[in-house]
């Protein structure tokens, strides 16, 4: 089992427009309404290849009421922990002219002590059965920056590996706690290190104590940096589309390559043709299935032999 924690669950909303105009109104003729945040797109994306998941974080209010039906729609086992606030929202406007994806989001309900508390609680029952822990998005008002080391502390007690993505002082905090594959994009990885250049900052944050990183390089794909050596995968073809899904879909891969052992190459080759496919789809969470059997066959692996690994 693949265990998803959203700390900041969100409904997502997305807007579907001919053409995106600053400064006038538009007329909306298609809208998406889903639960959403990184975990849980993640674990919609792993539920769609069959790979069990459960879904966990924080909700709260009618918007997480909404968000929590939607989740038993998709048939998605729901472990959210509910606070007190009201969940966030997120909303997303699709350009159709140019595929571009605008989005908008809000700050999410304060968490409390006590809420916390109850939610690690659960976290902790919940990572006895769990193989792969993925620890995904931002953190909502009122948790500590540690949040997400305090985390993966709590599963490597429990034996069980993590897949971090976020961001900014989270994304630092956690470092130290030795997350097993962070998966930052190029600007949260300049955020953090201070370097442009994607290949040192990742070898930036290894010396930071992540075990393996796999970067984001956008459209031109992945650049991973692990224990047993050093790989730049890259899509079969450039692609338009909606962007807004690729990372979570990526995350999924990764966190699937770790549950079964996979060697880094073919993990990676995975996580490129997934994220490549998701793309193709209007709304996070989704991926073409078609574009992904035939993109999985065809993503190039370079092994990067100048780089050198941290032990």
């Amino acid at each position: 089992m693949i265990l998803t924690v959203t700390l900041n669950a969100a409904l997502d909303v997305t807007y579907f427009v001919d053409r995106l105009v600053p400064r006038t109104s538009h007329r909306v003729d298609t809208v998406h309404e889903r639960a959403g945040g990184k975990g849980v797109n993640v674990a919609r994306v792993l539920s769609t290849l069959g790979r069990p998941a459960v879904v966990t974080g924080l909700c709260g209010g009618d918007t997480g009421d909404r968000l929590r039906g939607e989740l038993r729609t998709a048939g998605l086992r729901d472990e959210l922990v509910p606070v007190a606030g009201e969940s966030r929202r997120t909303v997303t406007i699709v350009s159709r002219e140019d595929g571009d994806a605008t989005v908008f989001n809000e700050t999410g309900p304060s968490v409390t002590p006590a809420e916390w508390a109850a939610f690690t609680a659960r976290y902790t029952r919940l990572l006895r059965d769990a193989d792969v822990v993925v620890l995904a998005g931002s953190l909502p008002p009122g948790l500590p920056a540690d949040a997400y080391a305090h985390l993966v502390t709590l599963a490597r007690g429990e034996g069980v590996a993590t897949v971090l993505d976020t961001s900014g002082p989270a994304l630092r905090a956690a470092l130290a706690a030795g997350p097993d594959v962070v998966k930052p994009n190029a600007d949260e990885l300049a955020a953090v290190t201070g370097l442009e250049d994607v290949a040192a900052a990742a070898a930036g944050l290894r010396a930071m104590g992540a075990r393996t990183v796999v970067a984001s390089r956008g459209p031109d794909g992945l650049h991973a940096i692990t224990p047993q050596g050093s790989w730049r995968a890259t899509p079969p073809e450039r692609l338009t589309g909606n962007p807004t899904g690729a990372g979570d879909a990526c995350v999924a891969a990764l966190a699937a390559g770790l549950a079964t052992g996979a060697p880094w190459p073919a993990v990676l080759c995975e996580a490129v043709a997934l994220s490549a496919a998701a793309v193709l789809r209007p709304t996070a969470g989704d991926f073409d299935a078609d574009a992904y059997r035939r993109f999985r066959t065809a993503v190039p692996v370079e092994e990067v032999h100048a780089a050198r690994t941290h032990p």
